[in-house]
């Protein structure tokens, strides 16, 4: 049983998996982009009605006419 752990384990020792850690975060930094876009293009919050679009935020028209 030793020899099979021995054998099933990685060479080089403790290897973290970086396509996963990149994946998660690219993941939530679009995820916090696009939920920034949405929360600046809905209906302001009490208090925050006069407050002025940030120029990196993208104006998106509401397809309701």
């Amino acid at each position: 049983m030793l020899l099979f752990l021995q054998m099933t384990a990685a060479p080089d020792g403790n290897h973290f998996p970086l396509a996963f850690t990149l994946v998660y975060v690219v993941g939530f930094v679009a995820a916090v982009t696009i939920g920034s876009i949405a929360w600046y293009n809905s209906k302001r919050p009490a208090g925050w009605e006069n407050k002025e679009r940030p120029d990196f935020v993208p104006k998106v028209d509401p397809e309701d006419k």
